[in-house]
């Protein structure tokens, strides 16, 4: 089985080396990057499994390279930002980035993270709402587990790993709200800090996608105090 591919784009040559070489010798194939710019050409035309990209960067900063690959490129995004900069890990999301980890890194963290995205792009089984091959339908909406795609009407959705896990989460319990905890819990594996906003982030991306109304939302609706409640009406 080949080894899974990671394009870390980071310009501080050491750093980038020591990362590339940990992650080797943890089974993966990893290519290093240092500029921005070029990384907007380079990332749709390798198709890595996973790319890792800091924030700073010549040429272009990560968010300019996020939301310029991003429509073109389907894999992982996971991103290296500034320490409790709350605002950098907003936008991150906000323009498609699967994660985000704060600097310093830690190695093994920066592994264990890589590997749960990973695990979480492939086709799952016993996930929750069943096994591989599960099919939820609203209306003119269908999502599907099993190919990881979604579809209203005649149109494919086009979702990041990350925004899929929220929005089949969501549709597996439709008619019910479920608190920013719960999705986190469910998701990440971590609490609500009353801080984290990467959950309204994904929701707002998401919104956006399935033609939701953001002033008053139908399709998948905040209920005050308590979270997101995925609608199963309002989808002919």
């Amino acid at each position: 089985m080949a080894a899974p591919r990671i394009l870390l784009v980071e310009d501080d040559e050491r750093l980038a080396e020591l990362t590339a070489e940990y992650l080797s010798k943890n089974d993966f194939e990893v290519a290093i990057e240092p500029r921005g710019d070029t990384a907007c050409t380079r990332i749709p035309a390798d198709n890595p499994d996973v790319v890792v990209l800091d924030v700073m960067l010549p040429g272009k900063d990560g968010f300019e390279v996020c939301r310029t690959v991003r429509p073109h490129y389907q894999g992982v995004i996971l991103m290296l930002t500034a320490r409790d900069e709350d605002m950098d890990q907003i936008l991150g999301l906000e323009l498609g980035a699967d994660d985000f980890i704060s600097k310093p890194v830690q190695p093994r963290v920066l592994l264990a993270r890589v590997r749960a995205l990973l695990r979480r792009a492939g086709p799952s089984e016993g996930s929750e709402g069943g096994g591989a091959g599960d099919e939820l339908v609203f209306g003119r909406f269908r999502i599907n587990q099993a190919t990881r795609s979604a579809e209203l009407g005649d149109a494919a959705i086009d979702l990041t790993t990350a925004e899929f896990d929220l929005l089949w989460l969501l549709a597996c319990h439709a008619g019910t709200v479920l608190s920013r905890d719960d999705l986190l819990q469910r998701l990440r594996g971590i609490g609500f800090d009353g801080l984290d906003r990467s959950i309204d982030a994904r929701i707002s991306r998401l919104r956006k996608k399935l033609g939701d109304d953001p002033d008053n939302p139908a399709r998948i609706k905040t209920v005050r105090g308590k979270g997101y409640l995925f609608s199963r009406h309002d989808w002919n």
